[in-house]
């Protein structure tokens, strides 16, 4: 169960806060929903609190695992370039993983799409599925380690530095 005021994340919408939790009568019977206004788009969402785990509605992740993550972001041994892939079969793929609210699934995204941009170029959907990538990590991990989004996308840009140079010359 969520408290009043505590802060939550919705998959594939971010950070929320629950403004209440709220009781109303669905086809006659009386529901429990949490109300939670999502931060990044100030949208508000009504979750049921007896489904909320089933939609993926979870705490903040812990500031040490928030640590981890922005961490392995700068770990590129898994990846192996672009392999051709069809980039309708990737957005398919990088969509699931921003689903599932799992912040390691999100940076993966985040980091695989970085680094395919630095040898082509990428699809519009794959540039608005980095930027939804962009901004949940961030925001959760400005949450979790007390810091600003704008200082947390810094260092994650600094991060990929050489990648968004060679970006910008090849534009």
């Amino acid at each position: 169960m969520f408290a009043q005021d505590q802060l939550v994340v919705y998959p594939a919408q971010g950070v929320g806060k629950v403004e209440r939790v709220e009781s109303q009568v669905v086809g006659g019977v009386a529901t429990d929903f949490y109300i939670v206004r999502i931060l990044g788009n100030n949208v508000t969402l009504m979750v049921p609190v007896r489904n909320a785990a089933n939609v993926g509605l979870r705490p903040l992740c812990a500031p040490e695992l928030g640590a981890e993550i922005l961490e392995s972001l700068r770990d590129r041994s898994g990846f192996t370039g672009y392999t051709g892939q069809n980039w309708n079969r990737r957005y398919r793929e990088y969509s699931e993983k921003l689903k599932s609210g799992d912040l390691a699934d999100v940076a993966y995204v985040l980091r695989e799409l970085l680094l395919i941009g630095r040898d082509k170029e990428l699809s519009f959907g794959e540039r608005r599925l980095l930027e939804q990538a962009m901004g949940l990590i961030t925001l959760e991990l400005a949450c979790v380690l007390d810091r600003t989004q704008d200082n947390v996308r810094a260092e994650i840009e600094e991060m990929f530095q050489d990648v968004l140079q060679a970006r910008e010359k090849s534009e």
